[in-house]
């Protein structure tokens, strides 16, 4: 391979060789693989875009070799958490959160080494993924918060982060809930990438992941891969200068990937700057994959990038494929590095006076300067961690806690909060996750009561059994990726400003929130529940884009919305009370149908979430409501997703002949999507 792109170069590596200048070293005075692999990692692949087996496959590979695999954006099975009964551990290290994506809840969050935050990816920046619904079989949407056979749209911006700052906010919330995983930031490789990355690692990332335009597999579009992004080398090497010139480098890691395939490709990253390597198409090449490209129709023939079961049982890979590919291409480094005369990878990070240009003669290459990628050396320090730290801090006092837990004890505080209070309420509910998952504890069991104005994350990924009660009012982001727990937020009884008419939270509430209640007494801000996939949330009115891109969940809205209600929106229900008739000029409808009250099934958690947002909040508004039910009813528009709407149809249809869980779900499915069989003229064995 590396002859064959020395003669026929498509990469700038390839316009390169090693100068030979340093003295050799033996190769038994280079760094074990045993250790250059643990810096080795798979790239974002999600369960649903790749089978159960190829991601279990992936996982217990580079697990056994200490390094770690990415779970991608599409969550992961609870019961991969913890190592198997027979010693295996599925559990990928690294959870990616691409913003508020699918499946992210708090026990996910709690199992990860390193959280990585996914700004863009290499092979299509600035886009959305989409996993079409004859993929999102019955075991998928049960990850991913959604439901079966029911198309899944990522959208394109990350719509909680516009700015650095949110993104540090973001970073914050990771930290608070998960205060021992590493936070990744992956960013495309392009111009200005090193400013970027410096802003990043200021904001508080421990890892900057720069991934190159070659990378991707068969799901992206081909203009997206021919069309965006650059070279990862270019991205490494501005980046690494950059972070070295504001005395950034020495306190994070640099990552990269895009279509790194042999020992001097990795050889030529560390040169340039990069300290840890990500492989994916690679990867699933060594597990099987034959680079058919039909990843996004559900086709694949090896049974790696399917969920079909049919086309499954074809999968014949075994972790000890990867994990070879993985010890020859740290042998084929070790050799290089004997060669070059460095012997270990963090002496030879950043030397880029090793490489020179090739002679090309002919084409655009001949006119290329490489004199600001190569000509500036910039080693790093050797970077070490205390062998002897605590995994988790404080054991005594977690036992005592726990105890405390599991014998039921009801717990109430109360305090006082400001602005600069931020994320609260994220690090319990990590504790709780971490120990006894996210839905075990009784609703309600501990209960917090704050007064004042809250800073931005208020209740971020918190649990059930945690109830937040607010007396004041909430920034941006409350309530996100909820994870069972109850935020409960009213104005205070001496408030000197019209209570029903006034805003009580900012932007982004229950961005992401998976299960859960949530009653504000008062107005929300734009992007209202934008990808909820499960929590019951009222409100009093809310600004544009709301419901955006939801695949679950209960949303009543009281009042007035915003313009682009319901943009995206592929699954759960929305209730808007809409007296003056307007509310339908306001709806994106390329999704859903608008209903009144009755006219689809029973709607009759519509007056439930009324009554209990009456209960906890006192609000005046439902009160009115509830005292004129007979009419108030009539003024309720029912938002119903088109496609959710024919499964939830189907569903009841098929429960009328006895069938019930699971067997009912996946008979459903096979109903809207048609069944799954192998293609004619593909049969094997």
């Amino acid at each position: 391979m590396n002859q064959e792109a020395l003669e026929e170069p498509t990469n700038l590596r390839a316009l390169w060789e090693f100068k030979k200048e340093r003295p050799a070293v033996k190769l038994s005075e280079v760094e074990p693989a045993t250790k250059i692999v643990k810096r080795f990692k798979v790239g974002a692949m999600s369960y649903g875009s790749l089978s159960e087996e190829a991601h279990q496959c992936i996982a217990e590979a580079m697990n056994s070799i200490g390094a770690k695999s990415n779970s991608g954006e599409g969550g992961e099975n609870r019961k991969r958490f913890k190592p198997q009964a027979d010693g295996k551990n599925y559990n990928s290290k690294i959870k990616q959160v691409a913003s508020g994506r699918f499946g992210v809840n708090a026990e996910y969050l709690m199992s990860a080494e390193e959280l990585q935050i996914k700004m863009a990816q290499g092979a299509k920046p600035g886009e959305g993924g989409q996993l079409p619904g004859n993929k999102v079989f019955p075991w998928v949407a049960e990850i991913r918060g959604s439901t079966p056979g029911v198309r899944l749209i990522s959208p394109p911006p990350h719509h909680d982060i516009y700015s650095i700052e949110d993104l540090a906010q973001l970073i914050y919330d990771l930290k608070a809930i998960n205060p021992y995983a590493k936070i990744n930031v992956k960013l495309v490789s392009s111009t200005g990438v090193g400013t970027i990355a410096t802003g990043v690692v200021k904001a508080g990332a421990d890892v900057v992941v720069i991934s190159g335009y070659d990378g991707g597999t068969g799901a992206s579009p081909r203009n997206s891969i021919r069309d965006a992004g650059l070279p990862w080398e270019m991205g490494v090497a501005e980046a690494h200068q950059t972070l070295a010139m504001n005395n950034l480098r020495q306190r994070m890691t640099l990552e990269t990937d895009g279509k790194l395939m042999t020992g001097r490709d990795v050889a030529m990253a560390i040169l340039l700057g990069a300290e840890e390597y990500s492989f994916a198409s690679l990867a699933l090449v060594a597990i099987g994959c034959v680079m058919m490209r039909v990843c996004s129709l559900n086709t694949c023939p090896v049974g790696v990038a399917t969920q079909n079961p049919a086309l499954r049982k074809f999968f014949v890979g075994k972790p000890e494929h990867l994990i070879n590919m993985m010890y020859f291409i740290a042998e084929d480094l070790r050799e290089i590095m004997a060669e070059l005369g460095f012997r270990s990878i963090d002496e030879m990070i950043g030397h880029t006076e090793v490489l020179e240009p090739r002679f090309i003669a002919k084409g655009k290459a001949k006119s290329l300067d490489f004199s600001r990628m190569l000509s500036t050396s910039i080693g790093i320090e050797r970077k070490t961690e205390d062998p002897f730290k605590e995994k988790r801090e404080w054991p005594e006092l977690d036992q005592f806690a726990e105890g405390a837990i599991k014998n039921g004890e009801q717990v109430k505080m109360s305090a006082p909060i400001n602005n600069v209070n931020r994320t609260v309420g994220a690090r319990m509910g990590g504790w709780i996750a971490e120990r006894f998952g996210n839905y075990q504890l009784t609703p309600g069991q501990i209960q917090y009561t704050y007064t004042g104005i809250a800073g931005q994350s208020f209740g971020s990924f918190i649990t059930q059994g945690m109830e937040l009660k607010l007396i004041g009012e909430g920034n941006d982001y409350v309530a996100k990726g909820l994870s069972g727990g109850r935020v409960i937020i009213v104005p205070p009884k001496d408030a000197a400003y019209d209570v029903e008419n006034s805003p009580i939270v900012g932007n982004v509430v229950c961005f992401g929130a998976n299960r859960g209640e949530g009653y504000f007494r008062g107005k929300a801000g734009e992007r209202f529940c934008v990808r909820n996939s499960g929590a019951n949330v009222v409100v009093e009115g809310v600004g544009d884009h709301g419901c955006e891109y939801m695949t679950g969940g209960v949303a009543v809205i009281l009042g007035p919305t915003g313009r682009n209600f319901a943009a995206g929106m592929s699954g759960g229900v929305a209730y808007v009370y809409d007296p003056s008739g307007t509310f339908a000029d306001k709806c994106n409808l390329e999704m859903v149908d608008l209903y009144k009250l009755g006219e689809t099934g029973d709607d009759a958690v519509l007056k439930e979430m009324i009554e209990k947002h009456l209960t906890y909040t006192d609000s005046l508004k439902a009160a009115e409501l509830l005292n004129d039910w007979e009419n108030a009813q009539k003024h309720f528009v029912k938002v119903y997703p088109r496609e959710y709407h024919e499964m939830v149809r189907v569903t009841e249809e098929l429960a009328k002949t006895g069938l019930a869980g699971d067997e009912l779900i996946e008979k459903a499915f096979i109903e809207v999507i048609g069944e799954q069989t192998v293609p004619a003229g593909k049969e094997r064995g």
